[in-house]
């Protein structure tokens, strides 16, 4: 096995008594929320997270700023040397395996219509082609506002939503990173903790 590449087995990082969230970032601005999510999400007892990214997501944060969380890329699946033997755990798999929960958010449109195409061209793609259908998955959409009125959105949102069984939620209207008003934003990032919250039960870390 290539030693530049990261590995990651479920079986080893699973914590019985734990949630495990899955955050998934794609192309949209609204991934500089990222580390406030993970921060946030880590204020509970009992929660670990790993966070999945886009090549362009990446360029809207600082992986370094994650605390407390691995950020996984494309090039920890695929080095430009290979290295896989038969038997090597294959990362979009065991992350799928590791799952109790995944927040995809913010989901670019990019995003958004390669899930309802079935398209797994990435570590993100081809995770969520993967991933079991009992596995609880938001989507929180974020693009400019004529991005998401464009016809083609209704038809890869109803997909995701009906065919898939992902949970859309939002996106919201306010002004957006491009200067533009109207609905496009992503779900407030505490709007997106307290889903988990609530579905879960989670309390706090106590203060020391």
């Amino acid at each position: 096995m290539s030693s530049l590449r990261r590995t990651f087995v479920a079986e080893q990082e699973r914590t019985d008594g734990c949630v495990h969230v899955l955050l998934i970032t794609t192309g949209s601005v609204a991934s500089i929320k990222a580390p406030l999510i993970v921060s946030e999400l880590l204020s509970y007892r009992n929660v670990k997270v790993e966070v999945v990214s886009t090549k362009s997501s990446l360029a809207f944060f600082d992986a370094a700023a994650v605390a407390g969380a691995r950020v996984w890329r494309d090039e920890d699946e695929w080095t430009e040397d290979g290295g896989y033997r038969i038997g090597d755990p294959i990362l979009h798999i065991e992350l799928r395996r590791w799952a109790d929960v995944v927040l995809i958010a913010p989901c670019s449109a990019n995003t958004l219509s390669k899930i309802a195409h079935g398209i797994c061209d990435n570590l993100v793609t081809s995770l969520l082609r993967a991933l079991a259908p009992t596995t609880p998955t938001y989507v929180f959409p974020a693009m400019n506002t004529l991005m998401y009125e464009h016809p083609l959105t209704n038809d890869h949102i109803r997909i995701v939503r009906d065919v898939i069984g992902y949970q859309i939620v939002g996106p919201i209207g306010k002004k957006l990173a491009c200067g533009d008003i109207g609905l496009g934003a992503m779900t407030e990032w505490k709007d997106i903790v307290q889903i988990v919250v609530d579905k879960f039960q989670l309390l706090r870390v106590p203060d020391s």
